[in-house]
């Protein structure tokens, strides 16, 4: 496979040495313009990264969005496609986004790729699994990653034209249940922090109904079920995870009144 002249792909990542190196190199023979948006790893994610080919660039850690829209500007190409760290692109999804441009400009401006985790122990995903589908592959002056903290999202410019790729990204989110739960953990300070910038209010109703909700989303509306004994785990952690974001935005709201009123 020869590198697609008109495509960059950049990745984001801190304390990934571990999993980053199948990532680059499933994408490395598409692109010319590889950069690795480091925020600080200490494991040396950066070393590795440079040894396999990529730019490596040092951001601090302004949030997913941010982040994301530093690595765009620091793309050369026309064309991006975003992977995370933890993600490889297989090889028949690297031919299927070489052959868009094998006839020089792809039809569309911008392109959903499924995107399946792959549990621990897991081959490949699961036929029955549950996937979204987000844009990942799309033109710099059609979409840009959003400023959220929390959500990595690509808008669009009204009226692009939008087309799904047959291929999947192989997600492989999950180093263990604890490291899930602790990175979940860390997520729902910053989910928190997003509430109060927005001036966000939520029910305390919710936290009795968070965690069985959230628990019946994962379990059977994203199919963990499917998934055996790790499908349980996992879904247990999605709906904690969940929980512990109402419960911390409760946690403030309850120390904010508590300020006011002289007891703290």
């Amino acid at each position: 496979m020869s590198h697609v002249s008109q495509l960059s792909v950049f990745i984001i990542a801190v304390n990934e040495v571990d999993r980053i190196g199948r990532t680059i190199e499933a994408v490395r023979p598409l692109t010319d313009d590889l950069v690795v948006i480091d925020s600080g790893s200490t494991d040396g994610t950066q070393e590795l990264a440079a040894r396999l080919g990529a730019r490596v660039i040092h951001n601090a850690w302004p949030g997913y969005g941010e982040q994301k829209r530093f690595g765009e500007e620091q793309c050369r190409h026309a064309w991006l496609l975003n992977v995370d760290a933890d993600e490889v692109v297989p090889p028949d999804l690297a031919d299927e986004i070489a052959s868009l441009f094998a006839r020089g400009e792809p039809e569309a401006d911008a392109y959903r790729i499924r995107i399946a985790e792959i549990f621990p122990g897991e081959g490949a995903p699961h036929p029955l699994g549950f996937a979204l589908a987000p844009v990942r592959l799309y033109r710099h002056d059609k979409g840009r990653y959003s400023r959220s903290p929390v959500h990595d999202r690509v808008d669009l410019v009204p009226g692009s034209r939008v087309r799904r790729l047959k291929g999947t990204i192989h997600h492989f989110s999950v180093r263990s249940i604890g490291d899930q739960l602790a990175k979940l953990n860390n997520y729902t300070d910053a989910l928190v922090e997003d509430l109060d910038a927005r001036g966000e209010r939520v029910s305390t109703l919710r936290l009795v109904l968070e965690f069985p909700a959230n628990f019946i989303k994962a379990y059977v509306g994203r199919r963990h079920a499917v998934r055996g004994i790790y499908g349980f785990m996992t879904a247990m952690n999605f709906a904690f995870y969940r929980y512990l974001r109402v419960a911390k935005h409760v946690e403030r709201r309850l120390a904010e009144r508590a300020r006011k009123e002289g007891r703290l």
